[in-house]
């Protein structure tokens, strides 16, 4: 018998990054925990679950063309050997990601999803202008946020493509706050960049403390957003902390967290067979 199911997605009204004012779910490396990282697949699965928050990371080969991929090397995910850097696209092309999907080009990803927005990664300096490039190409400036990369870089790009580029704190301004989290310094009055801080649950073996660092993000603007967060336990705790936002391996996890929190979006109706 069909009956009608809610089916949740979320309802995007405006196209800057971040411009909602609510909690993000952000799939990590696309939802590496749903299909190999950050290939099609993963983004194609944690979007039919209504995720409009997508993690990448950016690799640049030998020719100059942006990967949505993690590692500085081949071998981990893939059967190629050796730097991406000194690989070109025609090389990489053959590759498969775990031995099952493409790698996926950066601007392939932009502009297959256009109504998501992406967390970028930036991995290496040199992706620095093919990056830029990428993001002005695809117009895709205002929907990403990038992450993940030194203060200076940050600063460059965002001179590049205009003061409007969402960023998240450089690893400079991070370490100042993992600092702040243990009491070792005082809080920073300003921070440069953007708008968005990213911090880990754990930095090595140290635990970070997260309660302790929403209110000072708030205080200073910034939107606190927490990685690598897989469990619903640690969720549901960081939810209740008052953080903006939770990356995750695991979507379909934080999807029912968030629907049992009543912070999931905006909720339809479709038909489904309910035997």
């Amino acid at each position: 018998m069909f009956t009608l199911r809610p089916v949740t997605v979320e309802v995007v009204t405006e196209s800057r990054y971040g411009a909602e004012p609510r909690l993000l779910a952000i799939a990590h490396r696309g939802g590496a925990g749903l299909a190999p990282e950050n290939t099609l697949a993963a983004f194609e699965r944690s979007y039919a679950l209504g995720l409009r928050y997508l993690e990448t990371d950016v690799r640049v080969t030998a020719d100059g063309v942006c990967l949505a991929f993690h590692d500085a090397r081949l071998d981990r995910v893939t059967g190629g050997r050796g730097p991406v850097r000194r690989r070109t696209w025609a090389d990489v092309r053959e590759l498969t990601v775990l031995g099952t999907q493409p790698v996926a080009r950066l601007d392939e990803v932009l502009t297959t999803f256009p109504d998501a927005r992406f967390v970028i990664d930036v991995k290496d300096e040199a992706a620095l202008a093919p990056l830029a490039r990428v993001l002005r190409r695809t117009r895709a400036v205002d929907r990403v946020c990038l992450a993940g990369a030194w203060d200076g870089w940050l600063a460059a790009l965002r001179t590049e493509l205009g003061p409007g580029l969402a960023c998240a704190l450089g690893w400079r301004s991070l370490v100042s706050w993992l600092a702040c989290s243990h009491g070792r310094v005082a809080a920073p009055r300003r921070v440069a960049n953007g708008g968005f801080v990213h911090v880990p649950l754990r930095w090595g073996r140290l635990p970070v403390f997260i309660d302790r660092l929403v209110g000072g993000a708030h205080d200073l603007g910034l939107r606190l957003i927490v990685w690598t967060v897989d469990d619903p336990a640690s969720m549901h705790r960081l939810i209740s902390a008052g953080v903006d936002g939770i990356i995750t391996d695991r979507p379909d996890v934080l999807r029912e967290v968030m629907i049992a929190e009543g912070r999931w979006p905006r909720t339809v109706y479709a038909d489904s067979d309910d035997r």
